[in-house]
């Protein structure tokens, strides 16, 4: 049965995958920087102070934490509403097509939580488990289209739809683990704010005002209350109306409004300001730590090996099965695509551990976890399909 993809879901996959693009030569370029004469400078622009102090409402923060606590929480609202999208009409929106990307987010999730945990239990590191459960969607599609047309449309569906279960895995995580000091006052009320957005949702209002302007309240909320305020993107994304996902419904219309936004915007800022690592300030004994190799090997090896496993569990039992067009050399190599962790695992390091040394050798951890997954992935998968190709001649 040939697989449909939605308008949306395209538009959505060509973002992602020119996101990727953009992201790696974000990283590339603040990395160079960084390490430049010009670091110390690049350093501080990311540490200028801009804010409002207005009354009752306090914001006063450094440019990295505008956008981190600000740009990201219009990244984690996009996020939600890809994920409200699958739930609804997507490949989610089946039970037998959403149980393997399903049971394959939650290998992809717990085995490489298990190794960094194993490694480091016990010590103060072992907060950073949270770490390498993350798929980066970005540079996994990104990497998945350098293969083109070649690659079945089951496989991009796969993918995606496991990242989005990835996700909001990794949303439920930040929420339970990764919580300051909780003030429950302020997230009382933005809660109370939730559910009045969530009841003009149930009387039929699609105005998207009405939502965004409660939305940012939410947000202050939320970013008072010791809860990372980025959560506050994905409730506001299911508070939306989604209605029939038509063109015409609030959600599809935030949804592409807010795409090009997300891939040519935010995440390359987010990359800048995150991943300008001054390398020379990091010894060899700080990159050899079990926390970092509990980060590499959750990546490049918990990753694959949890996607996979869990999915031929689950195609064993009779839960799931294979979709038509991939094959078991297609699941590892997207088993390693998932091994891509980059934003959202350093997203996770930034709550862990803050700004660090730390912090600063985990980036890296994260850094060629991804890149050793990803280049694996697409030997794996190239070499799969360029037998294909030289089968399909030789028999022409």
């Amino acid at each position: 049965m040939r697989t449909k993809l939605t308008r949306l879901f395209i538009e959505f996959f060509d973002s992602e995958r020119a996101s990727g693009v953009i992201l790696l030569v974000s990283t590339m370029t603040a990395l160079i920087i960084a390490n430049s004469l010009f670091g110390e400078k690049f350093s501080e622009l990311w540490q200028f102070k801009a804010g409002l102090d207005w009354g009752l409402v306090h914001l006063n923060y450094d440019l990295e934490h505008w956008i981190n606590d600000g740009l990201m929480a219009v990244f984690f609202l996009l996020i939600g509403l890809e994920i409200e999208r699958e739930f609804y009409i997507g490949e989610l929106s089946d039970i037998k097509n959403a149980s393997l990307p399903i049971f394959a987010a939650l290998g992809g999730m717990a085995i490489p939580a298990l190794l960094h945990f194993l490694f480091n239990r016990g010590l103060p590191t072992q907060s950073g488990f949270g770490i390498p459960m993350a798929t980066d969607i970005a540079f996994a599609v990104g990497i998945l289209a350098l293969l083109g047309s070649r690659i079945p449309a089951a496989l991009k569906i796969f993918l995606t739809a496991l990242a989005i279960v990835d996700d909001l895995g990794a949303i439920i995580v930040i929420t339970l683990f990764y919580a300051g000091k909780l003030s429950l006052v302020y997230l009382g009320l933005s809660f109370i704010v939730f559910a009045l957005m969530v009841l003009l949702n149930r009387r039929g209002v699609k105005s998207l005002p009405a939502y965004l302007i409660p939305g940012v309240l939410m947000w202050y909320l939320m970013l008072q209350s010791g809860v990372h305020a980025a959560i506050a993107g994905v409730l506001l994304a299911f508070a939306i109306p989604f209605a029939d996902g038509s063109e015409t419904s609030p959600s599809y219309r935030l949804q592409h409004t807010l795409n090009k936004p997300a891939a040519f915007i935010i995440m390359p800022l987010f990359a800048l300001a995150n991943t300008g690592i001054l390398l020379s300030g990091i010894s060899i004994k700080e990159l050899f730590t079990w926390n970092t190799l509990g980060i590499f090997a959750g990546l490049f090896i918990g990753k694959p090996l949890g996607i996979v496993l869990f999915s031929l569990f689950a195609i064993r039992l009779g839960l799931s099965k294979l979709p038509d067009g991939i094959t078991f050399k297609h699941l590892v190599g997207a088993g390693f695509l998932g091994g891509i962790g980059f934003t959202m695992s350093i997203f996770v390091t930034f709550l862990a551990f803050g700004d660090s040394a730390v912090a600063q050798a985990s980036k890296i951890a994260v850094m060629l976890g991804s890149l050793f997954a990803g280049m694996t992935g697409l030997f794996i998968l190239s070499r799969r399909f360029s037998r294909f190709t030289t089968r399909k001649r030789h028999l022409a």
